[in-house]
């Protein structure tokens, strides 16, 4: 994968490039003797030790991997607890991006609208039937926020939903919703990593995932998570940030934009990020069906620059004030998206599959 390292976690992105090949796999490199004058019984005694040498070697650097990945989902989560109170006095329960016309001006209510929007837009490019007969019946959303899309999709669909979140916060809040909804014997809420989720396999008719991808360390594996929990015959949805697919010409993005999106990243948690392309090869390794995307830069515009001026109200001012030193961050790095999406750098993607309705073993 073209994955680029900008971020605080650095080390966990180079530790992952030595270990995992363009599959997702761990490949290792074994240490050969350069002397053809050693004789055969200590050849064989020297490939022994150098055997457990490397396999040492392996042990130290998957120790590194779970160290930072531990690391990581303790600050996203840490950062999520402390401004999902801010996030939702001022914009509502869904914690996503909404669907503009482009160069649209609107208010605050427009926007609630428009995350709404980008729910329904999301379920019509995945091309899921109007037919109830056909409605999901089980939908997990991973990286819940505080359940705005499991509840929505409930209300829609009838369909039992289960969200799984890094944050307690956002888990305790999102369960409480939905009691205060009336959907708690159809919503439910957990705290679990999406890159190993707690389900069966062949689990979800729908397996929904609304900007929680960029913050995976592992994409190989989270595509993987989500492919495994997926019903024969079930809908996968992805809405995330990518950078700028590359040309053909290039071996990565320009220095200038690995600087930027770093600086993004220190603010919001994030580890490597991918293109769009790189998200559709791993899909396809998997043999989905169906895969499509699409850049939906172009709708999401009036996002950001809203979400700074509500931040300059009284109400969103003081707010920051009370949240905390991460959130205080994370505003700060606000002009960084809008600048990343201006210049071409950062893009808003969806992509969606099917798993195949014979699935082995099925």
């Amino acid at each position: 994968m073209s994955s680029l390292c900008c971020s605080s976690h650095t080390s966990l992105h180079h530790l992952q490039k030595n270990l995992y090949n363009r599959n997702g796999t761990i490949t290792t490199t074994p240490f050969r003797s350069t002397s053809s004058s050693v004789k055969t019984t200590g050849s064989v005694s020297y490939n022994r030790v150098s055997a457990v040498n490397t396999r040492e070697q392996e042990m130290v650097l998957e120790a590194g991997i779970e160290e930072n990945k531990k690391k990581l989902q303790l600050g996203i989560a840490e950062f999520y607890d402390e401004s999902s109170g801010i996030w939702e006095n001022i914009w509502g329960d869904h914690m996503h991006h909404g669907f503009y016309d482009p160069d649209s001006t609107v208010s605050v209510s427009d926007h609630r609208l428009a995350q709404i929007r980008m729910i329904e837009k999301s379920l019509t490019f995945a091309s899921l039937s109007e037919e109830a007969s056909k409605w999901p019946k089980s939908v997990v959303d991973v990286g819940c926020g505080i359940g705005g899309s499991s509840r929505y999709l409930a209300k829609k669909y009838g369909a039992s939903c289960v969200g799984i979140t890094l944050s307690p916060v956002q888990a305790q809040r999102a369960n409480a919703l939905a009691a205060a909804q009336g959907l708690a014997d159809k919503v439910s809420f957990q705290v679990a990593d999406a890159l190993e989720q707690p389900f069966p396999d062949n689990q979800f008719d729908l397996v929904w995932s609304m900007e929680s991808g960029e913050h995976m360390p592992d994409k190989a594996k989270f595509v993987g998570e989500l492919a495994r929990v997926a019903a024969p015959g079930g809908t996968i949805i992805i809405v995330t940030w990518c950078h700028r697919d590359l040309r053909p010409d290039e071996e990565s993005l320009q220095p200038w934009e690995k600087n930027l999106l770093k600086k993004i990243c220190d603010s919001f948690y994030l580890p490597a990020w991918c293109s769009t392309a790189d998200y559709v090869r791993l899909l396809e390794t998997m043999s989905l069906q169906d895969i499509k995307s699409a850049d939906w830069s172009p709708f999401v515009a009036p996002f950001w620059p809203a979400v700074i001026r509500s931040a300059l109200t009284w109400k969103g001012f003081t707010s920051l004030l009370r949240s905390g030193l991460k959130t205080i961050k994370g505003a700060l790095a606000m002009p960084l998206m809008i600048e990343g999406f201006k210049k071409g750098v950062i893009k808003f993607a969806i992509i969606t599959c099917r798993k195949p309705e014979d699935v082995e073993g099925e």
